[in-house]
């Protein structure tokens, strides 16, 4: 991993007072020194986690990247490798949703500590209405059957049709045609009214759903490891087994790879194709194996195919990170095909376990 880097001439200082020899010393870094390192090793893959922070808290960290200097590579690989100890080992900040949420508390307003357990505990989505559309049709309805059928009404119309309907079928049948003549009448729905639903569903039900929704620290882990090119995965799936072995073997059968991407079928391949940058295509599929190739040349025309091959063979010889991070890009681009609904991905854990 290379080092994060600031290019000063006093950046020098920060070699100086790190030991010559032996494990680097993390403890002269401050939580948000820390916090800045991880986020500037994620790079632009951490625009999320950036998302979630407020002003002051954004300032904090700006402002310790800032004054960081050069932080040496020993010293980059032990706290990240620390980080991912402290998720991945055994102790009792590990899948603990109630220390987390008493941990945020003591330093974060009470409704910026439920949005974030809600974005780290609850399903998938970009906002309320994404989040709905990966609730179970039968929860929803559960909840939605002791609200104003005009409510009901206006949640039912911002989801996706194919959930809508599964959800009405839910639901007590008069409640259900009494919802779905008030979607037939229904008039544009004023801001501040949607706001205020959106506000109930997000703190009374999606705040609740999270906490009976448990999600393993390892799947975290194996998002954060699916960032990573080749060689620093493999070093740090290295490290963690011979520490632990099995949150190891956990991690990497939770990892989501370019690789995996042969296990969609010809509507998902062709979904991705009209969705990936023509030019990361033809450099992920530099390095991809014969099987996946096939798959993709045979899911395009036979003159798309022939100009992706010309392509390719006119890149001549590709630098391995490149590769790499043009399938990282692909794969990026399918999960956020898979949040919509559009395509749909196997997670390799059963042949006929599916996740959106």
């Amino acid at each position: 991993m290379n080092a994060v880097a600031k290019p000063q001439a006093t950046s020098a200082v920060a070699l100086a007072q790190e030991p010559a020899l032996g494990k680097p010393d993390l403890s002269r870094y401050s939580g948000v020194e820390k916090a800045a390192i991880i986020l500037m090793c994620l790079g632009e893959d951490a625009k999320r986690l950036w998302g979630l922070l407020d002003d002051e808290e954004i300032k904090e960290i700006s402002q310790a990247m800032s004054a960081l200097g050069l932080v040496p590579a020993a010293t980059v690989e032990a706290l990240v490798l620390d980080f991912v100890n402290r998720m991945s080992g055994s102790g009792a900040i590990m899948g603990s949703y109630e220390q987390t949420q008493r941990m945020l508390a003591g330093f974060l307003p009470k409704d910026k500590v439920e949005t974030l357990m809600e974005e780290i505990r609850g399903p998938a989505g970009r906002n309320i209405w994404d989040k709905l559309a990966n609730v179970n049709e039968a929860v929803l309805a559960s909840y939605l059957k002791n609200e104003y059928p005009q409510t009901v009404a206006v949640v039912l119309a911002k989801v996706r049709p194919e959930h809508a309907a599964k959800v009405l079928g839910e639901l007590p049948e008069d409640f259900a045609a009494e919802c779905v003549m008030r979607m037939l009448a229904m008039e544009p729905v004023q801001r501040d009214i949607l706001e205020k639903i959106e506000m109930t569903l997000r703190t009374e039900f999606m705040s609740n759903l999270a906490r009976t929704s448990k999600r393993d620290s390892h799947e975290l882990m194996a998002e954060i490891f699916n960032n990573f090119d080749r060689q620093t995965e493999a070093r740090f799936v290295s490290s963690l087994e011979e520490k632990n072995r099995e949150s190891a073997d956990r991690i990497r059968a939770l990892m989501f790879v370019f690789e995996d991407l042969g296990k969609l079928d010809s509507g998902g391949v062709q979904t991705l194709l009209r969705a990936v940058d023509k030019g990361d295509l033809a450099l992920a599929l530099k390095g991809a194996s014969d099987v996946l190739r096939t798959l993709f040349f045979s899911n395009m025309s036979e003159r798309g195919g022939k100009i992706l091959k010309d392509d390719m063979a006119a890149m001549g010889p590709v630098r391995l990170k490149d590769v790499d991070a043009a399938q990282t890009r692909m794969v990026a681009v399918a999960k956020d095909l898979a949040a919509r609904g559009e395509i749909v991905l196997s997670d390799g854990k059963s042949e006929d376990e599916l996740i959106y």
